[in-house]
């Protein structure tokens, strides 16, 4: 077997994910609906260094996480690892087959409607035929990004997240430098003057502006979707999770702050693409590379999705919450191959549906599941649990703090949504059902036992793998071990 180390990613790889999987279309979007809940530049300026600090907060309190248990999966794994099975696979099965499929279904849809909004100036396209374009070109970058994603991580997958996120990071410095210019060298002042004169301090409107922009810089945790495959995980997840938050956090004030430069808070408020507004502005006919711009912000945002939706399906097939197949894994890429088709397929079949339903109803997951975690790991802490060698610790008041946060940004939508909000709980915990129905008894109904051998030597064959269940886990029927146990040499091609 090949050594599995030369497939892990280092500092650089794992700072580009967490830089590339936050920022995404959340900065084209939510400094509208900040601006209109703080009504003033400078406290909305302050919501969105606030909102960088609690996520620091967070990856902080997950430093310790990831290093105690070493496992793929993130609040998945760590909901396991203390016993809480039921509420593990609650969260496991929304966010694998809704949560994360509709979410890439929206950046693939969204870059190939920015593509064809960057083309119609160039050539003239007919309404159907622009609709068309669009899944094909969002279907065109899924199946790009799969085939990267099927490979090892190290080779081409990782490098080529190191290369979007650089010309992201490019992108956004257009962005701010114009701002910059504009302010200092051609004296556009006038909306910063009283920054503050306005303010909205109504506890409501403050809670639910953080809620947007929290959700601007939510995706920080990747790097414990995938913790195995990171090389010197104890050095290389806390440097690369808090500089990756941090640059995040700068880019997103000065972003904010050149938005304002060239435009008014009235301006900003009516806004429907904020971007957009400040480039044809700023920028003349450059403007018309907006399109473009965000197209590539998609590209390594989409990526690091496939990376955390395959990685969970992975963790649960792993733990025997989900056929066995979807654990298979190949030696010589270390990649979870079957997991990451899996995620696609359902990413795939989400395209076709309203999707924007489904994310609304789910969208306290999130912060439910960082409650849970950090729940778990003051569980950790209080019982003395046995955790990996080399762990790093966190002050407990920290995690205490961030608990508290997520608990209060659980409570946020049902108050002002409770319908919506009461809806997703029933989506998410309808899941127990399978749970006791299907997962927890000792033993599965034969037929899904038969099925799940043979899907798992379809696999194995097909994709040069091989099953990766934890041991202990029994998921492949004796009379099938003898063919699987060929199979060994095969995967290593």
């Amino acid at each position: 077997m090949e050594d599995r180390s030369r497939n892990k990613m280092g500092f650089l790889a794992c700072t580009s994910y967490v830089v590339g999987n936050i920022i995404g279309s959340g900065i084209f979007i939510t400094p509208t609906s900040i601006l209109n809940y703080t009504q003033t530049v400078g406290l909305s300026i302050i919501v969105w260094i606030g909102c960088g600090l609690i996520s620091l907060l967070g990856a902080i309190c997950f430093i310790e996480l990831g290093t105690s248990i070493p496992e793929p999966g993130c609040d998945f794994a760590y909901a396991l690892f203390v016993g809480w099975d039921a509420i593990a696979f609650s969260f496991m099965w929304i966010s694998v087959f809704i949560t994360f499929p509709a979410s890439a279904a929206v950046q693939a849809q969204t870059f190939g409607h920015y593509i064809m909004n960057g083309i119609s100036p160039l050539l003239s396209v007919d309404l159907e035929w622009q609709e068309f374009g669009q899944r094909s070109l969002g279907f065109a970058l899924l199946v790009v990004l799969t085939i990267l994603n099927l490979y090892a991580l190290d080779r081409y997958a990782a490098p080529f997240q190191v290369l979007v996120t650089s010309a992201k990071m490019l992108a956004m410095a257009i962005i701010v430098l114009t701002g910059f210019y504009y302010f200092f060298f051609a004296g556009w002042t006038h909306n910063l003057e009283h920054p503050m004169e306005g303010s909205v301090w109504v506890p409501g409107k403050l809670a639910l502006a953080f809620y947007g922009g929290l959700w601007s810089y939510a995706g920080w945790d990747i790097l414990n979707y995938g913790t195995p495959e990171i090389h010197k995980p104890t050095r290389n997840i806390p440097l690369s999770l808090i500089s990756g938050i941090l640059i995040v956090c700068v880019t997103y004030v000065a972003i904010n702050f050149s938005y304002f430069v060239a435009l008014s808070p009235e301006e900003v408020k009516n806004s429907t693409a904020v971007a957009s507004d400040f480039a044809q502005k700023t920028l003349g006919n450059f403007s018309y590379a907006i399109p473009f711009m965000v197209s590539l912000l998609l590209i390594g945002t989409l990526n690091s999705n496939i990376f955390c939706g395959s990685r969970f399906m992975y963790a649960a097939a792993r733990e025997g919450h989900l056929p066995t197949f979807l654990s298979c894994v190949n030696d010589k890429s270390n990649s979870p191959r079957a997991a990451v088709l899996g995620q696609v397929i359902c990413t795939f079949a989400v395209s076709f549906i309203k999707i924007e339903t489904l994310i609304n109803y789910v969208t306290f997951v999130m912060w439910a599941q960082k409650a849970v975690s950090v729940a778990a790991l003051l569980y950790i802490r209080y019982t003395e649990l046995p955790v990996a060698e080399g762990a790093i610790k966190v002050p407990i008041v920290l995690t205490v703090l961030f608990m508290v946060i997520s608990f209060l940004l659980v409570l946020v939508p049902f108050l002002e949504e409770p319908v919506v909000t009461f809806t997703g709980v029933v989506v998410v915990f309808s899941g127990l059902v399978f749970f006791y129905a299907l997962v927890n008894p000792n033993e599965a109904p034969r037929f899904l036992k038969v099925i799940n051998d043979k899907m798992t030597n379809i696999t194995c064959h097909w994709l040069c793998c091989r099953p990766d269940v934890k041991k202990g886990v029994q998921k492949i029927d004796k009379n099938d071990s003898d063919e699987l146990q060929g199979l060994d040499d095969s995967s290593k091609t």
